[in-house]
């Protein structure tokens, strides 16, 4: 499986409810695991973003399907990126010109 690096923000409506984030990270497993996906990690972080998570999803579409799900429910809004393993980015270098 892909995986992505999940950069997210929250909203003023998701900041208003800061509560109820320790559930919506539970149905966002759960969302990516009904799509075939996975959520493996979540952290509370510093910075200009509050939250990053690590994810794998069967592909692009599937991961952009997720990041649209998520944010259409007004928490949060997402920059996704897609990660390459060591190993992955390893075969991109060696298949190079």
């Amino acid at each position: 499986m892909a995986t992505y690096i999940n950069l997210i923000r929250l909203t003023q409506q998701g900041i208003q409810s800061i509560k109820d984030s320790p559930a919506r990270v539970e149905n966002a497993r759960k969302a990516f695991a009904a799509m075939g996906g996975k959520l493996k990690e979540f952290y509370l972080v510093m910075g200009p973003y509050d939250f990053v998570t690590i994810a794998e999803a069967p592909d692009d579409e599937t991961a952009a399907k997720l990041a649209l799900a998520l944010g259409s429910l007004g928490n949060v809004r997402t920059e996704t990126l897609r990660a390459f393993s060591e190993d992955e980015y390893k075969k991109i270098i060696a298949a190079l010109p």
